[in-house]
This record gives C-alpha cells, sequence and structure tokens, in this order.
C-alpha cells in the first residue's frame, strides 16, 4: 500500500463524487451550494477529522469552521461525541491550591467534563473555589454556564446551584452533563445532593434571583471575541468590542453584588487580550468595574496555562519579533462588605516613609534560553538572576540600562529621581513591596514615585525604549491591593507610553495541602513585569 508521502491523495465530492485537484470547498459551493459545504464539514468533524485537516480538505480557515458549527448546532464545540459513560467520580489525588498561581497540567475528565466545548474552564477552578468559599447546602450562581462546569461541581459537592445562560443550546448541553447520580458516599461532609436548577437567562438582569439570597459566583464570561460562543444571539458578550464589553460586565457586576449576600464571595475569570502586538489590559480593566460596584478583592489568583513554551520554529519568532504567547489570566475573588465604605475612605495607619531609589546593576550572570510566553517559572535559587537575565536580553540589549529600586524602609529621599539627564534605553523599576502592608497611603506613595521617575525618563529619552516595573500585590488588613493593576491604570493615559506585555514571574514554589478549607489566606507566590514601549 503507499503511503501519503508516496501519492497524493484527490479528494472527492460527496455530493457529485467527482475528484477536485483544487479546493474540494469551492467546487462544493459553487456546484451544490453553501448548504452543502457545511453538511460535508459537518460531517467530515464527526468522523473525527482535524481542524487543521479540514482547513486543508475544504479550503476554509478557523473562523469559517467555527461559523458553520455555531449555525449548526447553536454553540461552538470542538467534537461531537456526547456525554460519555463515567469513569471516575472525582479527580485522583486531588488537594486544595493554597497559593496565588493555579496550574493543572491535566485538564480534568472525571464525572462528565470534557473540553469539547470551546473555552469552557478546567473544573479544577470551580472544584477549588467552591470548597474554598462555600459550604455544603449553600447557594452557587453560575451566569455564564457554558457546557455546566460549575452547575456538575456544585451538584457533586452538595451545593445548590443556579446555573444560567443566555444561550438555550448551552442550557440544554448542561442537562445532558448534569444527567447523573453520585453515589451518596462520595462526599461525606455533602449530607445532601442538590439538583441544579438550569434556565436561560441574562446575567446583566438577573430577574427571579432576590436580593442578599447567593452565597457564591463563580463564572467564566466570554470576552473580546476570542472565541465566538453563539450565532444571533442578543446580548452575547463575546461578540462586543473591548469598550462595549466594558459596559456590559459593568452591569454584570452590579447584579452580581445585589443577589450576593454580604459575605459572601464572587469569583471571574477573564484574561488579556492583544491588539496591534501590544496588550490591552481587559484583566485590569475587568477587575476595576468590579471594585466600582462596591466589592472588596479577597484574592488576586493567576491561572497558568500550559503547553504554551514555544521551540523552534516559534522560538525564533518571539525573539525576531519580540512576542510572548499569552499563557495566564486572573481570578479575582471578591467580596461584599457587609458595610460598605465610602468611595473616597481610606485604610487608616501611619503616614509611609517617604521612597528612595537606589541604582545598581541587576545581578546577571550567565544566558540561559529565553522565556517565550506570559508565565515565566524560575527555581527559587536563581529567580531574580533568571528574570533580569530575560529582561535584559529581550529589551535592554546593547542599550545603555538604569536599574532602579524602589525603598521606603529610609526617611530619606532625594528632591527627584537621580536620573539627570542621562538617556537611557530600558529603565527597569523594581518597585516590589512586602507581602502585608500598613496603609492604603503606601501604595499610593509607591504609584506616585513609580509615575514620577517614568516622567522625567521620558522627559530626557527618545522613542522605542523599554520601561519594565516590576512590582507585586499586596495586603492591607484583610483585603488585597493590586499592585501592578492600579500601575497600569495610573499610566493608562500616558500617550508616551504603550503596554507591550504583562508578565506573571514566580519561583517553584511547591504548593502544601491546605489544613481545611477556607481556613487560610493563599500564598502570594507571584510577581508582575509590566513592559512597557514609549513612543
Amino acid at each position: 500500500m503507499l503511503s501519503l508521502k508516496q501519492k497524493k491523495i484527490i479528494p472527492q465530492c460527496p455530493f457529485c463524487n467527482k475528484k477536485c485537484r483544487r479546493a474540494l470547498g469551492r467546487h462544493i459551493i459553487s456546484n451544490h451550494g453553501q448548504e452543502a459545504l457545511s453538511q460535508a464539514v459537518l460531517r467530515a468533524k464527526s468522523a473525527g477529522v482535524s481542524d487543521s485537516q479540514i482547513g486543508k480538505l475544504f479550503g476554509i480557515n478557523f473562523r469559517q469552521l467555527e461559523k458553520i458549527i455555531i449555525e449548526s448546532y447553536g454553540m461552538n464545540v470542538s467534537g461531537f461525541s456526547g456525554v460519555r459513560a463515567i469513569r471516575q467520580w472525582e479527580p485522583k489525588n486531588f488537594r486544595e491550591e493554597t497559593t496565588t498561581v493555579w496550574s493543572f497540567k491535566q485538564r480534568g475528565g472525571w464525572v462528565t467534563h470534557n473540553g469539547q466545548y470551546r473555552g469552557n474552564w478546567s473544573p479544577y477552578i470551580p472544584r477549588n473555589v467552591i470548597l474554598k468559599y462555600s459550604k455544603p447546602g449553600d447557594v452557587v450562581l453560575d451566569y455564564f454556564i457554558g457546557s455546566g462546569t460549575t452547575a456538575v461541581e456544585a451538584k457533586l459537592l452538595g451545593r445548590k446551584c443556579i446555573a444560567i445562560d443566555i444561550n438555550p443550546a448551552c442550557v440544554a448541553l448542561t442537562r445532558e452533563h448534569l444527567n447523573f447520580t453520585p453515589p451518596v458516599t462520595l462526599f461525606p461532609s455533602a449530607d445532601k445532593i442538590y439538583e441544579p436548577e438550569v434556565m436561560v437567562g441574562d446575567a446583566r438582569c438577573l430577574r427571579g434571583i432576590n436580593d442578599s439570597s447567593i452565597d457564591l459566583i463563580c463564572a467564566h464570561p466570554p470576552y473580546a471575541g476570542i472565541i465566538k460562543y453563539g450565532s444571533g444571539i442578543e446580548g452575547d458578550l463575546s461578540n462586543l468590542t473591548i469598550d462595549e464589553f466594558l459596559i456590559e460586565i459593568g452591569k454584570v457586576a452590579q447584579e452580581s453584588h445585589r443577589v450576593l449576600k454580604p459575605g459572601g464571595k464572587c469569583a471571574i475569570l477573564i484574561g488579556d487580550t492583544r491588539r496591534q502586538k501590544h496588550i490591552l489590559p481587559l484583566g485590569f480593566q475587568t477587575i476595576d468595574v468590579f471594585l466600582k460596584a462596591g466589592f472588596r478583592l479577597k484574592e488576586l489568583v493567576i491561572k497558568r496555562q500550559h503547553n504554551c513554551k514555544t521551540t523552534g520554529f516559534w522560538y525564533d519568532k518571539s525573539l525576531k519579533y519580540n512576542f510572548l504567547l499569552l499563557a495566564h489570566e486572573y481570578l479575582p475573588i471578591f467580596e461584599k462588605v457587609a458595610m460598605p465604605l465610602p468611595v473616597m475612605a481610606r485604610e487608616t495607619g501611619s503616614l509611609v516613609d517617604k521612597v528612595t531609589y537606589t541604582i545598581k546593576k541587576p545581578p546577571v550572570k550567565k544566558f540561559n534560553e529565553l522565556e517565550t510566553s506570559t508565565v515565566w517559572i524560575f527555581p527559587e535559587k536563581e529567580f531574580e538572576e533568571r528574570l533580569n537575565q530575560n529582561v535584559i536580553k529581550r529589551y535592554g540589549d546593547k542599550k545603555r540600562r538604569l536599574t532602579f529600586y524602589l525603598n521606603s524602609l529610609s526617611r530619606t529621599t532625594p528632591d527627584s529621581a537621580p536620573l539627570g539627564r542621562q538617556k537611557a534605553g530600558l529603565l527597569f523599576i523594581k518597585a516590589n513591596l512586602p507581602e502585608r502592608v500598613e496603609s492604603q497611603e503606601t501604595v499610593e506613595q509607591y504609584i506616585k514615585s513609580v509615575k514620577e521617575i517614568v516622567q522625567h525618563w521620558l522627559s530626557f529619552n527618545i522613542a522605542d525604549g523599554f520601561l519594565i516595573i516590576q512590582t507585586n500585590d499586596v495586603r492591607i488588613k484583610e483585603y488585597l491591593e493590586p499592585m501592578a493593576k492600579d500601575i497600569v491604570t495610573s499610566l493608562l493615559d500616558n500617550q508616551r507610553l504603550w503596554l507591550k506585555e504583562i508578565v506573571i514571574v514566580a519561583g517553584d514554589y511547591q504548593s502544601e495541602a491546605s489544613p481545611e478549607s477556607g481556613a487560610v489566606e493563599l500564598k502570594i507566590t507571584h510577581q508582575y513585569l509590566l513592559v512597557y514601549q514609549a513612543r
């Protein structure tokens, strides 16, 4: 038998049996119409032909394939195998996450979970959130239910659940995935299994849900048109522009605050997007929207995406065009406080000591292979050195470099940043704070100092230089202050700066089992590199 390399296979039209030496898709459309092409594509998809093979066979791109699937099934799915037989009832060797970096090498396929619905989140995420921030019998709400991942986990863990989606096809798929009866001995702590309430609805207007009636919200909204979820559905957030999305997610935030009980938590998974080779900080902007709706931030988790380390061709392209693959999303955990603070209120505490600046070269000994995604994980002992290697090699190689260390421990400070009139192609500001600080004023003073240094640098430097700000989230009493988000927001209106990357940097910290659900704060194990390009 001849192999494919030995003999070129000529595709054959399934409608007229004519062999087509050129694109089969054009032949089908010309002779049998668009509907026939859709039928042929869906048949191939159902037969298990991969997306890339379908593209080559019919001469269509991925967006065209998505459109055919969505218009035929009412939702965006990668396969049509249906609900498979249950092989296991829970994840093997499961441990609750205890740090702020969550990384799941396996997506998770227990009970009816599968990855066929494009864009659905790993069931490890709602499982962790539900166990940490609710108890058996509590009411969990997911108003972007998709294929039902959160509802399945709520049912397994003995929580009541209200599962809503604007797409009727998603509601039907969720009901399919909920068609199981778990063993009564599965979770001894859950004295009863509750059947989720599944319905079509709009997250922006949660009619029928009373004020202060929900214990936990756990949701993964569609955003930025990265993945199309439905066709012709009014109110589908996946079809909106960034500005439109932020307006509509603001309505979702207001409704979330209304229905959540005081002290209840709201977990939202959101990511950034890219335009013109630069980052749009949609994650931080969405966090701002929820904070303005009255929430306070308890935790900010980084969800790491695996299999994003590029090699060979893509590694070379990453260096040549100086870009990083997006490999992270944000999982902010908000809380509805019992007594909301006035908008202008600040935590009380002693005034922060004035910030001092130290200029010195960061330690760099040798260069290893550079990172190519937006998540950099380094050995603890080499953390600072490897971080500096990547920054200098990518953004400061063969350029004059200045590195500033901000320090709030001293009571003396120069009148202005000690930059003088020196030109620097790379300005590296290390603005890390301790994990816990006394007051909001400490954070505000740091941000003010960063802005002063940046403005001074911009005054004496030509375009195309790079600004890197290294920072971390901090805790003020029982809440979290997202320093990176605050700095990005403060610089959004600066027309001289273009946000190129947001990089997550973490040590290879090994998570330990949590003593009990919801008993401790997460250990902050990540930092941020905010990469700006001057223009």
